[in-house]
């Protein structure tokens, strides 16, 4: 009896711990990270009488917490890629914007301008135009100029992101730690505790990407994507923040260790802030030096097409733009003190790809400062012989350069920000040819002059006066100089500029080439300037600057497009991950329903074992009282 006794209360204690398992499954069943618990029973040990062993009972041997490893880590990978890929979406996503918006693009005031050249050019004495025209500029400088503030504007959110990064990754990895500690080699450590660990560690992987390895004992070591160490054991890593030895103004991320700084790039971490500096790398950076390229390119060609024009004074048109050289910074640990000096060289070479400079004691070398890659350089840095690379031309300023020395040569970043206008006067537009060319009324011949154009703007000689005298219909004389060969169709060229005669002109006939003078209405040079947007002027001469623009907003929406496919296809992944995961580990409500009804029979049917037993003895204390 008194085994009868023991048996159900063995019973009815085992059943009420499945309860109360059960309960606590459905009261975490929207917990995240939560993994369900499962009661494991087993038959007591068995009492032997005699006759044979009898049975006494049940017990619970272990509360069993159902998770799989390989489904948490395959979760783990496709969470922290999926971090890395939404945030590059999202900030590419803004960009796509940016750029693509006509209220916010490059396009429209870029139309804008040239479309007011154009209208300056079929009227090129009006006032309004050339006022017109001055005002659409300066709206295309504001453009470049809010379009590279926004860029910095990414720039600054992606600093502060890296340091909100290191703190919260920081914070993780010590609790990781601490959980590790307690858990050591605790084989009965508890189901809610190990959930814990997961779900932080599930978090951690979410900024930086990377794995978990359970190492023997039960402890959890977390890597980057990298394979850096964030967390050994019972120790966490130390994330920090620290400014780039060329750029101070941009942050990268260090790993502390044992004293030792590791530097991290995107290349060592997955998750937000790997998403982070991969956007910055791959979508910001060329964004913005392709933009810096355009702005150059505009400035340098229109300048060069401006100053080869005459204004309303009568003077040479000076530069249309204002534009600042080429950046050029000094690794904060160089040695030596040497000064590095600019200058724009050959526009078609312009690429925008910065380029790392190193001086080895004896001489110049180029490479990429991401990959390391060989960048074709020449020259030796002085100002006979600059150094050329990347259509920039560096000479050595001042000072020298010490042995592994560094600088970092950016061509193009940051030029739309410093883009102005370099006139605010609209009469110094510079819409007319200099000079002008004249056929003596004398003449008896059939030829005119046609394409006087400026060939060299800098020619000392340009605007003095010069004629042309033929002898014959083969020979002509410039300023009684001469003679010089003549065929018909043949271009002439003298003093910067160049001409053809059309038609057949006789022995003596006279041609005058002089300056235009104040207050021209022609609008030779207005016409030049209008069509340089179709000049191909860059990359060696095969794109148009009109091409760079175009092409600059679809780099950016393609980059955008593929971030969004990337992390709505990442998303797909993830999903079925967390469906794996969660039919093991998830909290059905229908199988805890129906186990809570099963283990509540089994409990009253336990009580009923307690009750049979307590009638049995109350039968037999009342056999022994009578």
């Amino acid at each position: 009896m008194s085994n009868l006794l023991a048996t159900g209360s063995s019973a009815l204690i085992a059943f009420q711990r499945a309860l109360s398992t059960v309960s606590h499954n459905v009261a975490n069943v929207n917990t995240e990270g939560y993994s369900r618990q499962r009661t494991e029973f087993a038959a007591r040990d068995a009492t032997f009488y005699g006759h044979g062993f009898q049975g006494t009972g049940v017990q619970i041997v272990d509360i069993k917490r159902m998770a799989d490893s390989l489904a948490t880590a395959r979760l783990l990978d496709s969470g922290g890629e999926l971090s890395r890929l939404q945030q590059m979406s999202v900030l590419s996503s803004r960009m796509d914007s940016l750029f693509s918006e006509k209220a916010t693009g490059i396009s429209a005031p870029w139309s804008g301008f040239f479309d007011s050249v154009s209208a300056l050019s079929s009227n090129a004495s009006s006032s309004a135009d050339r006022q017109s025209m001055l005002a659409q500029a300066n709206a295309l400088v504001t453009r470049f100029n809010q379009i590279d503030k926004h860029l910095d504007g990414l720039n600054d959110e992606v600093n502060n992101g890296l340091v909100a990064g290191t703190s919260e990754v920081n914070r993780l990895a010590v609790e990781i730690a601490q959980l590790n500690g307690k858990i050591g080699g605790n084989v009965n450590a508890s189901a809610d505790l190990l959930d814990r660990r997961d779900q932080l560690i599930s978090q951690l992987v979410g900024y930086t990407g990377g794995n978990a390895v359970t190492q023997d004992g039960g402890q959890v070591n977390v890597f980057t994507a990298g394979g850096q160490p964030l967390v050994v054991g019972a120790t966490a890593s130390k994330l920090v923040t620290v400014a780039d030895p060329y750029r101070p103004e941009r942050l990268q991320v260090a790993l502390e260790t044992n004293g030792m700084r590791t530097h991290l790039d995107n290349r060592a971490m997955g998750g937000q802030m790997g998403g982070l500096m991969e956007f910055r790398t791959t979508v910001l950076d060329p964004a913005v030096a392709e933009l810096g390229r355009i702005a150059v390119s505009l400035a340098e060609t229109f300048n060069e097409g401006h100053a080869a024009g005459m204004d309303l004074y009568g003077q040479m048109g000076g530069d249309f733009f204002n534009l600042t050289p080429p950046r050029i910074t000094s690794h904060s640990g160089n040695g030596g003190n040497a000064v590095l000096q600019t200058s724009l060289g050959d526009l078609g070479a312009l690429n925008g790809q910065n380029a790392l400079l190193r001086f080895d004691g004896a001489a110049w070398s180029a490479t990429h400062p991401q990959t390391g890659a060989a960048i074709p350089l020449t020259g030796t840095g002085t100002a006979a012989d600059p150094l050329v690379v990347n259509g920039v031309e560096v000479v050595l300023a001042s000072g020298a350069p010490a042995a592994n020395d560094r600088f970092l040569l950016q061509p193009t970043a940051g030029a739309a920000g410093t883009l102005s206008l370099a006139i605010t006067d609209p009469s110094r537009i510079a819409a007319a040819t200099p000079i002008k060319g004249s056929v003596d009324l004398t003449n008896l011949g059939s030829g005119k002059l046609s394409g006087l154009k400026v060939t060299d703007a800098s020619n000392a000689n340009l605007l003095t006066p010069v004629n042309i005298e033929f002898i014959d219909a083969t020979q002509y004389t410039v300023d009684g100089t001469g003679p010089f060969a003549y065929t018909a169709g043949q271009t002439i060229s003298y003093n910067g500029w160049s001409l053809a005669v059309d038609g057949a002109p006789r022995a003596g006939d006279t041609f005058t080439v002089s300056a235009n003078g104040a207050n021209s209405s022609d609008n030779g040079n207005a016409k030049l300037l209008a069509n340089l947007d179709d000049a191909r002027a860059l990359n060696g001469g095969t794109l148009t600057l009109n091409g760079a623009v175009a092409g600059l907003t679809t780099s950016v929406g393609s980059a955008a497009r593929q971030a969004d496919y990337s992390a709505e296809a990442q998303q797909v992944i993830h999903d079925q991950a967390q469906a794996a995961r969660d039919s093991i580990s998830g909290v059905n409500l229908d199988e805890e329903a129906a186990d809570l009804m099963r283990l509540q029979q089994a409990y009253q049917a336990a009580a009923q074992i307690i009750s049979t037993a307590d009638s049995l003895f109350q039968s037999l204390l009342n056999a022994v009282r009578r």
